[in-house]
């Protein structure tokens, strides 16, 4: 398979000090969401795995938020651990990056002062270029696709090539589709895009998506995004549902599209260091632990979307719903993007991947 490295999706970005101190006063200036539920942690089942008698502290941190899909999953995990180990192995967990954003966070995994992580995958791209196939667009057409995809022998054998460099992958979760949201109008046609600054990450797929879609895409940071989208130096922006609402970007942003044009998965990252000192038992345990929470962490994730869409109704944002033709138009719009890349993602990995997603939506 034939790679390059990508550019560094970081480049301009605001020192992490400025970035998390914008961060945490937005989260607190936001109210609690207080109509969405989690569907309750399911039960821990199995036995107690015999270790090595020696106890274990594991610090698992993620850069989202404790009213995260992801966290919610964390505290599934750390039941299932600390219960089947008997309380040999003590979970902690932290969230909103408290201990680094990603790619701070996979860097101390390598270096062993931290144990797991669970970064998306786009902010990895530059240690696993193959990883930039889930940033190319309406890759799968499904979130059940993508669990078949990540959760049969291509994902295996993506999780099996990151392990290296320092870090073990175990399993996979959901980040989930990203949505498009502007302030001048409904979006149903690549040509309804013409024109309009669209907020993006600085990740050269996703610039390319837009700019191949008639957009002028702007990256810049998230800290800055709310404060540019209610004063007009961008149009809009494109986020999960969930972001879309903690961050109220519905009170300057009253249209929406549903497009779900990128699946951005998780990827569950243990310290090499950390992994080795561990009986074989024990690491078992947490590649079952990891598997139980990213079908869990689906599930949540898939319950917040649909309920958070709705609740973005209500509270007035007009949501346009794509025809499968209308789909279709973005996605023959965006066929040179996949040319583009081929070659510098992989053209096998590229090919299987959308023979599995075909043979799966059959």
């Amino acid at each position: 398979m034939k790679t390059t490295m990508l550019s560094s999706p970081r480049k301009g970005i605001r020192p992490f000090a400025a970035l998390m101190t914008a961060a945490v006063m937005t989260m607190t200036a936001l109210p609690a969401m207080a109509a969405t539920e989690m569907p309750p942690l399911p039960e821990v089942k199995g036995g107690v795995v015999e270790g090595d008698g020696n106890d274990y502290n594991l610090k698992f941190s993620i850069g989202l938020t404790q009213s995260s899909a992801q966290y919610r999953g964390l505290e599934y995990f750390k039941e299932i651990v600390e219960q089947r180990s008997d309380g040999h192995i003590h979970v902690e967990l932290f969230h909103s990056a408290q201990l680094g954003d990603d790619l701070q966070a996979v860097s101390a995994l390598q270096a062993g002062t931290l144990e797991m992580t669970a970064p998306s995958t786009s902010p990895l791209v530059n240690m696993f270029p193959q990883f930039a196939v889930f940033d190319l667009p309406f890759l799968f057409p499904t979130p059940e696709v993508a669990d078949k995809v990540l959760d049969g022998e291509i994902g295996d054998r993506m999780l099996k090539e990151a392990t290296t460099n320092g870090l073990v992958a175990i399993g996979w979760a959901e980040n989930g589709y990203r949505q498009l949201t502007d302030s001048k109008g409904a979006v149903s046609s690549p040509n309804d895009l013409d024109g309009l600054k669209i907020r993006t990450m600085q990740n050269p797929i996703h610039l390319d998506i837009w700019r191949t879609l008639g957009a002028n895409p702007t990256p810049m940071s998230f800290a800055e995004l709310f404060t540019a989208l209610e004063q007009g130096v961008v149009d809009g922006q494109e986020n999960p549902w969930i972001t879309i609402q903690s961050s109220r970007f519905n009170e300057v942003q009253p249209y929406a599209t549903e497009t779900n044009h990128v699946y951005t998965p998780f990827i569950t990252l243990v310290s090499e260091r950390f992994w080795n000192r561990l009986p074989e038992g024990y690491q078992q345990l947490l590649v079952e632990a990891a598997k139980q929470m990213g079908t869990y962490e689906r599930q949540v994730s898939r319950t917040l979307n649909d309920q958070i869409k709705q609740e973005l109704k209500d509270e007035g944002m007009q949501i346009t719903e794509l025809s499968p033709e209308q789909v279709k138009a973005f996605q023959d719009k965006l066929a040179p993007v996949y040319d583009e890349w081929r070659d510098k993602i992989g053209g096998d990995l590229i090919d299987s991947i959308r023979a599995e997603a075909a043979s799966a939506s059959e």
